[in-house]
């Protein structure tokens, strides 16, 4: 009798993980974070309708970029992200004495980031 009990729960709860996997699920979420004090930045948002998913993320990068996620998820599409670096990069100046540089007391330089696109499929 036992055995028969524990033969029906785990049907049940297969039966039920199943179900679960056939119900669609649907959602929003938001949040931002912005700490004067750690000069953390960021924010994501999420939306789900079903199987199909779609966000983005922003952080504050140390260079002073801001890089931003775009990205959709589907079963049939995969896992889809595009990233951009937004802004101009600011490199820290170097201080000191450089043994062997001939740059003594050299600055900190800019530079330019552009876009990369990163698209995985299942």
């Amino acid at each position: 009798m036992f055995k028969f009990l524990a033969l029906v729960l785990v049907v049940a709860v297969v039966v039920l993980a199943h179900e679960e996997l056939l119900v669609p699920t649907h959602y929003k979420f938001d949040y931002g974070v912005h700490d004067p004090h750690t000069h953390d930045v960021k924010s994501q948002w999420e939306h789900r309708d079903g199987h199909h998913v779609k966000g983005a993320y922003t952080l504050k990068e140390a260079d002073g970029t801001t890089r931003l996620v775009e990205y959709t998820a589907g079963p049939h599409s995969g896992f889809n992200a595009v990233v951009k670096r937004i802004g101009h990069a600011h490199h820290p100046a170097h201080y000191g004495h450089h043994h062997g540089d001939a740059h003594h007391g050299a600055h900190g330089g800019d530079s330019f980031v552009g876009a990369t696109h990163w698209g995985f499929q299942h």
